[in-house]
């Protein structure tokens, strides 16, 4: 299975967690950092639609900010996913591919009976609903919580489990509805 991670991280160089997630599986898997191949946000659309074309799962890989992705994620989805080739009646390039959300959360607070008051999962509709939209599999997302006081012990196993779920099979993930 050919697994591409695309990392969306304006601040990589800084980047701790997403940083230790990425240097973890980066023997093992495509690792792309969108933020350093495209710091202008000029986006080479063909180039990208290419890389996911010859993938089978696709990883977007990013730290949540404001509830939300970075804006380059979002720029590359806009300019992408486009009509007739991702989605529409032509529009079947990644159907039936997987999309596998790895998000870092500065706190631990997510939650209904917590101070944000919506759970990650919830905060990522939008991606979910960009899945549904290209025919993609949504899997089970997977997230760190609390990545800005996060120890160095908990990262390594963070890490860890982020590789193993990375080489699950699709039978073994939560596909989300």
């Amino acid at each position: 299975m050919k697994t591409i991670i695309n990392l969306f991280h304006p601040n990589f160089k800084q980047s701790r967690v997403n940083k230790g997630l990425a240097d973890q599986v980066k023997g093992e898997f495509e690792v792309r950092n969108l933020a350093e191949l495209y710091p202008d946000f000029m986006i080479d659309v063909k180039k990208e639609q290419q890389v996911l074309e010859r993938a089978d799962r696709v990883v977007l890989q990013f730290p949540m900010q404001w509830y939300s992705s970075p804006a380059l994620l979002k720029q590359w989805e806009d300019q992408v996913l486009t009509y007739g080739w991702a989605y529409g009646n032509k529009g079947t390039a990644l159907h039936g591919k997987e999309l596998l959300i790895a998000v870092t959360v500065g706190a631990d607070n997510y939650g209904h009976d917590d101070f944000v008051g919506y759970t990650i999962d919830e905060l990522l509709r939008p991606l979910q609903a960009t899945s549904h939209l290209i025919g993609m599999r949504y899997l089970k997302p997977f997230a760190v919580m609390g990545a800005s006081s996060i120890s160095d012990e908990n990262l390594q196993k963070a890490a860890e489990e982020y590789e193993q779920y990375l080489n699950k099979d699709v039978a073994m993930l939560d596909i989300f509805k």
